[in-house]
């Protein structure tokens, strides 16, 4: 997956706090709305904005988009300037390839900690539906100030789960350490893996466990530190990118050495191991949006339980999503608990308990001779 991220310094609370907001990735769950050209993040799911500028919105009153840096995947750069036409054209930079979350972090605190030796980071998704905003903006003044008393500390939001959710990675939460803005800050335990639907159940079950919502808190020195101490050939990778950075070398060094980089989730690499992780149990509600079911979650029902966008007409159809991207209508007749999508000179025609399967259709469509509509 290849990501967005926007650099910022503040001009309100905290000179020293930066946001970076991680965005990208092929869109093969929002298949054929999103395309490798157009991601989740740079379409228009729920509300007027797309989802990537939602994000951005939704840190504006905490820090200023003066100062922005943004890394994209090559063919995301343009759309995404195209996005946010204030950004300086300068500011955008493409990742030669993708190689997960780690390597973008490191990135990213390179960054940050060449502009501001003692820089803090907020670090979360670009595709991600957080209500009320409000309520986010808190969370992050409290993880700050968690970081301000302790800037050896790794900080991460956990969401309180409401099913025995599958498809979420875990948090084990130990003790209640404070509250900072009335949220409770509790130790980190252990970080667990996407379980099985037992595992699922006894998680939610035993209530100490929360979902991993891939928001981080923490001082760009802090987790550069971090980087080195567990995941040091990565750490080295990254250092002739770093050290080019705001040079004439850097486009050179970032083609050369980026793609070299061991391709890691920063939970694997640095949170499942490091001693000092706190976690802080949000009180705004949290959509990753992750496929056309997540989705449904978020727009008006009909009374027969059917989610719809666009032109259609559902007769005799109960709990379907049905969504026409274009003039193109959509007509269904007599179905239960489809996914029918239309955009792109493409349809989706899917039992919705077959979504997970979606993203390997995607990706054999090259191979069956329609990569054009990748």
């Amino acid at each position: 997956m290849c990501f967005v991220y926007f650099v910022v310094n503040s001009l309100s609370a905290n000179k020293m706090l930066h946001a970076i907001i991680m965005a990208g990735g092929s869109g093969t769950r929002f298949w054929p709305k999103s395309r490798r050209d157009r991601p989740k993040q740079l379409l228009r799911l729920a509300g007027e904005s797309t989802m990537l500028q939602q994000t951005v919105a939704r840190v504006e009153h905490l820090v200023a988009p003066d100062r922005v840096v943004i890394v994209t995947g090559a063919d995301q750069a343009a759309a995404t300037r195209a996005q946010l036409p204030d950004l300086p054209v300068e500011n955008v930079i493409a990742e030669p390839c993708p190689r997960d979350t780690a390597p973008c972090v490191g990135l990213a605190a390179g960054i940050v900690a060449r502009k501001d030796p003692d820089g803090t980071m907020i670090v979360m998704p670009a595709d991600h539906v957080i209500e009320p905003v409000e309520a986010f903006r808190a969370t992050v003044r409290a993880a700050v100030a968690v970081i301000d008393d302790d800037p050896s500390a790794l900080v991460t939001f956990g969401i309180r789960p409401t099913r025995p959710e599958t498809g979420y990675g875990y948090i084990e939460r130990g003790d209640r350490i404070e509250t900072r803005e009335g949220i409770p800050v509790y130790r980190v335990v252990q970080f667990r893996e996407k379980p099985d639907r037992v595992t699922a159940e006894r998680f939610l079950a035993a209530g100490n466990f929360v979902w991993n919502s891939g928001i981080f808190v923490w001082r760009a020195r802090t987790i550069l530190e971090a980087i080195r101490a567990h995941r040091p050939q990565l750490a080295e990778g990254l250092k002739p990118i770093l050290h080019a950075l705001g040079t004439p070398e850097e486009p050179d060094a970032l083609a050369q050495h980026f793609p070299r980089l061991e391709r890691i989730p920063i939970d694997k690499a640095v949170m499942e191991q490091a001693p000092n992780v706190k976690v802080l149990e949000v009180p705004y509600n949290w959509n990753d949006v992750g496929d056309w079911r997540s989705l449904a979650d978020l727009l008006e029902r009909d009374a027969a339980g059917n989610a719809i966008q666009g032109h259609v007409i559902a007769r005799d159809t109960t709990d379907s999503i049905i969504i026409s991207d274009d003039d193109g209508l959509i007509a269904t007749l007599g179905v239960d608990d489809l996914v029918v999508v239309h955009s792109g000179k493409a349809t989706l025609v899917a039992r919705k308990d077959q979504l997970d399967k979606l993203k390997a259709l995607v990706e054999g469509l090259g191979e069956a001779g329609y990569g054009s509509h990748l």
